[in-house]
């Protein structure tokens, strides 16, 4: 069984920067695409980024330029880096693996 665990929300003003973790154990790491995506209140889930076996990244253009989306195979473990954090940001932020398994989220709050 795939178990996926977020970490790393919080409260930041805006202009800040968080660091999201997402630990994956039960599977082959190295081989699955790795995504994060939000929900913020009366909104649906979307999309914020990816990350491939190959480690090849693709973004939403909402945080381009501002997050980016990495990997450690020997940790199992993926990470989003958000810098420039704006108040519409806030979501709780999911870890997704390979478009099958979910984390149970991790509250990211923007506000001054």
């Amino acid at each position: 069984q795939v178990r996926v665990v977020e970490s790393g929300g919080g409260l930041v003003q805006p202009g800040g920067s968080l660091r999201l973790s997402c630990a994956v154990s039960g599977s082959i790491f190295s081989i699955y695409s790795m995504g994060w995506y939000r929900q913020a209140p009366g909104k649906q889930r979307e999309w914020v980024a990816t990350i491939t076996s190959g480690s090849s990244t693709t973004y939403a253009d909402s945080v381009k330029g501002r997050f980016t989306i990495a990997r450690d195979n020997a940790k199992n473990t993926v990470f989003l880096q958000m810098n420039s954090l704006k108040p519409e940001d806030t979501a709780v932020y999911y870890c997704n693996v390979h478009f099958i398994w979910w984390g149970q989220g991790t509250q990211v709050t923007v506000s001054s």
